[in-house]
């Protein structure tokens, strides 16, 4: 007890207040055993501050210390004292080895990420697949001409997509997402995060045709004229439907205003509202560049950079050769993609400021947005420093407009430099969260490239992982994490669990249905709900779709046949977090590990609730010491949920701590939370 009852972090249990603004006055506290140790010592990179005890309780001592901020981070660990030895203790714990500055606590003043994604229910909809509300704005087959074939309408809601299907469309848009605003409320969404929306001609819509309209497709046709592209004919400056469709003024209001509508239906149930904010790249069919010639004949447009020299865009681009006019090709595309043209900040600030425009427009009247979600942030500009001075400007001018608003980026790998305060909120969450988890549960990859024996179940592996990735984090941004199981860009978490090693173009799109395993999709959907950080769900996982990655992991919602029970088991489990504030806002202690099998409680001072999960194909006898988590030593705990490979119950069973300690048997592949609750 003495050794495992230190404890720290960042939250508001321990620092007052969380979010210090500069020069602010903080108190930081320390929990130890009772009559543990003689003296503790914070040491910072600010000096050494001796700490005193505030308060005991019958388990432990609270040591305190009020610093100065000032207008720097601040990094800390402790050091306590007895006659015999010096503990040290960081994010880690109890430290077995050197110190190491990656791990100390840290805070920095002015850091305040909105309260409203603390701990959020988020949902990713990607809306060509979601539902489709209004047939009328369906894309049509050869509406357009791109990437080597023409637009595709498809019939069959439910048929797998295509290998090559960027142009097949199933009809799913904004009106969709009205239809079924009851569906989302009641199963308790609280953010709604919306992959791209403007107009653009795939159906993921990172190659954006223009930022600062949504794509009729998803919104409203009001006007409709023109033709559609006749076989052999690929020129899709003669696509007159689709330039109407898409450069009408008509048709831009209309779809604007739906949106705006969408937003304040969301608002209205109580739900937020996350845009996809594309700005690394734009598309080929963009106005500013038009390699595809949809503009250069449509009224009240500029000619584009691939169109003219002397285009206003021109500096909007880096082109390799500057004697191609008219229709220079030569342009640098993302990735050496052309359909990709990459945006070049350093040499046009009208280019800069245009989007630092963009960012503020939707966050503001009419529309109301609540965040952008940041699409390949890191890779924005062609040098770090240009990169890291557009995110702060983003920052400032989003933050002017709604200072509520959210900045969430996409980035694989360490985001420490981005996150300190002046650029993004924080990230999707993979290195800390989706990936150890998804090695821990199903040995798998997140692509499902890979199978590794050695991961699976490796209860090491995925707490070195967490904790290691988590120490980036100050608490701002730990606790406005995107916590996914899948998204757009891999495979179903679902799909993941039977194991299978491929993707549908080398296994065929019914073998990602092939022996999934519901059990372990539920002990990840209880982890994820009962873990740090916003847990994000992907449309349609709720429901059992599966999907091998990119773009099987873009099926339809299944409307009509759901899975009922994984619905009922996502309703149950986000009804439990919505309800037990210490899943939320709670402060995170590990409990235990073995070979598949973890455990860990989420707790305040009032209320503490551990989950132990079993991962295993057998059954296991384990212990769990609530006391760490300052439940009283002789209390009454309850079961809040379990699952195991029967189903799950929400049946409660109350159980007696002896001395704070209860053993539990585990059945096979089955996670349990116990919960209990001061008064």
């Amino acid at each position: 007890m003495e050794r495992y009852a230190f404890f720290s972090d960042t939250s508001d249990n321990f620092v007052t207040p969380m979010q210090p603004t500069a020069y602010d006055l903080v108190t930081i506290r320390l929990r130890t055993a009772r009559d543990a140790v003689d003296r503790v010592t914070m040491i910072s990179s600010m000096g050494s501050f001796p700490m005193e005890i505030i308060e005991q309780d019958l388990l432990f001592d609270y040591y305190a210390v009020e610093i100065q901020m000032d207008n720097e981070m601040v990094k800390y660990y402790f050091e306590a004292y007895d006659a015999e030895k010096v503990i040290r203790y960081d994010t880690r714990g109890i430290l077995q080895q050197e110190v190491d500055e990656h791990y100390w606590f840290k805070l920095i003043p002015g850091f305040r990420t909105p309260d409203w994604a603390k701990g959020a229910i988020m949902y990713q909809i990607y809306v060509d697949r979601f539902y489709n509300g209004d047939p009328s704005n369906d894309v049509e087959d050869r509406e357009y001409y791109y990437i080597g074939d023409y637009s595709v309408h498809v019939d069959d809601w439910y048929k797998y997509p295509a290998q090559m299907g960027i142009r097949e469309f199933y009809g799913g848009d904004l009106q969709g997402v009205l239809d079924k605003m009851d569906y989302l409320e009641d199963l308790g969404v609280e953010v709604l995060y919306f992959n791209p929306l403007f107009v653009s001609p795939s159906n993921h819509k990172y190659d954006i045709q223009d930022y600062d309209n949504i794509d009729p497709h998803f919104g409203k046709i009001v006007e409709e004229k023109g033709e559609l592209l006749k076989e052999g004919q690929c020129n899709n400056s003669e696509a007159s439907k689709y330039i109407n469709r898409i450069t009408n003024p008509a048709n831009l209001k209309a779809s604007n205003e739906l949106f705006a509508k969408v937003i304040a239906e969301a608002h209205k149930r109580g739900m937020k509202v996350i845009l996809d904010g594309v700005f690394n790249h734009c598309g080929s069919f963009n106005k500013w560049m038009d390699r595809e010639r949809i503009y250069e004949q449509a009224e009240g447009y500029e000619k584009g950079a691939y169109i003219d020299e002397k285009s206003p865009y021109r500096k909007y681009f880096k082109f390799h050769d500057e004697n191609q006019w008219p229709y220079n090709g030569t342009y640098e595309g993302w990735w050496n993609h052309d359909t990709l043209p990459k945006l070049n900040y350093e040499d046009s600030r009208e280019l800069y400021d245009y989007i630092l425009r963009i960012g503020q427009k939707w966050v503001s009247a009419p529309y109301y947005a609540d965040g952008w979600r940041l699409d390949v942030a890191a890779d924005l500009g062609h040098s770090p420093e240009v990169n890291h001075k557009f995110w702060e400007d983003f920052r400032k001018a989003v933050r002017q407009a709604n200072p509520d608003a959210l900045i969430l980026a996409e980035h694989y790998g360490s985001a420490e430099k981005w996150l300190l305060g002046k650029e993004w909120d924080t990230v999707m969450n993979y290195d800390s969260f989706m990936e150890p988890l998804t090695w821990f549960l199903t040995g798998m990859q997140k692509h499902s490239d890979d199978f590794r024996e050695d991961m699976l179940n490796n209860a090491s592996a995925f707490w070195c992982a967490m904790i290691f990735y988590g120490a980036e984090f100050a608490m701002p941004s730990l606790m406005t994490t995107m916590n996914e199981l899948s998204n757009h860009d891999h495979s179903r978490f679902l799909t993941r669990t039977n194991r299978k090693v491929g993707r549908s173009n080398t296994l065929g799109p019914a073998a990602a249905d092939e022996g999934v395993d519901f059990s372990v999709m539920r002990e990840a959907v209880l982890i994820q709900m009962t873990w740090y950080g916003a847990p994000t769900i992907y449309y349609g996982e709720e429901a059992g779709l599966c999907g091998f990655t990119d773009p099987d992991n873009r099926r339809t919602y299944p409307w009509g046949r759901e899975n009922k029970e994984l619905i009922a088991f996502y309703k149950a489990m986000i009804a439990l977090r919505k309800s037990c504030h210490e899943l939320k806002r709670g402060s995170f202690l590990k409990l235990g590990e073995d070979y598949g099998f973890i455990s860990y409680g989420r707790f305040t001072r009032k209320m503490q609730s551990a989950v132990l999960v079993n991962n295993t194909e057998r059954e296991i006898e384990k212990e769990v010491d609530m006391s760490l988590l300052g439940t009283p030593l002789n209390a009454v705990v309850e079961r809040k949920i379990m699952t195991t490979t029967d189903g799950y119950t929400e049946a409660k069973e109350k159980y007696t701590l002896c001395e704070g300690k209860l053993t539990m048997k585990l059945p096979p592949h089955s996670a349990v939370m116990l919960r209990y609750q001061k008064g």
